[in-house]
């Protein structure tokens, strides 16, 4: 007598193992979904959150680094980003310190991925440009004033407006007695593009 091979019987799915198998394959998928949508859903919050970074916060992120500034009126300077207020920046190039409004910036390279919110900054780095051009009156030194329009202008910061500086013209480093001779130059800060002493 040969041996027949058994075959294997195979039991059949019941229906509650079959309406378990379906709920675990549902749940499965329903749990992806919900992962691809909570993903979708981060992504979109942090396009949205990023769309609120000004370029002002990036340079706040920034302080420290050598980055390349491109200037409207001025040109390219590559230089190390020292400090950064509501709406200028000090760089240094190694030769000159540049006082340059943010506004006058066309393009940036260099910068690191942080950026810090105008929430989180220190009282010093809130103030503005004016305020920037004030600490520089008090050194009654001579600055060029580079234009966004490409000229410049060459004087003494005798004082500063809300929106424009005033530059005496020919006036000698500490001839501040002789100022009443001077030619004034009104200079509106939307003109300026950058500031440095000469």
């Amino acid at each position: 007598m040969t041996d027949r091979p058994r075959r294997a019987t195979v039991e059949p799915m019941h229906w509650e193992e079959r309406l378990l198998a379906l709920f675990d394959d549902l749940e499965q998928q329903a749990e992806g979904l919900a992962l691809s949508a909570r993903d979708a859903e981060v992504a979109e919050l942090g396009r949205a959150e990023y769309a609120q970074v000004d370029l002002a916060s990036r340079l706040h992120g920034s302080v420290g680094r050598r980055v390349g500034l491109v200037v409207e009126g001025l040109g390219r300077l590559d230089a190390v980003l020292a400090r950064v207020g509501a709406e200028w920046c000090l760089a240094d190039d190694g030769s000159h310190e540049w006082l340059v409004r943010v506004d006058a910036l066309m393009q940036v390279s260099g910068l690191g991925e942080q950026a810090v919110d105008a929430r989180h900054r220190s009282l010093g780095a809130r103030l503005g440009f004016g305020s920037a051009l004030r600490g520089v009156a008090d050194e009654r030194l001579p600055v060029l004033l580079h234009l966004r329009g490409g000229g410049t202008v060459r004087g003494t910061v005798r004082r500063v407006g809300a929106d424009f500086v005033e530059l005496l013209a020919g006036v000698p480093d500490g001839a501040w007695a002789d100022a009443a001779s001077a030619r004034p130059e009104v200079v509106a800060f939307g003109a300026v593009a950058a500031v440095r002493r000469t």
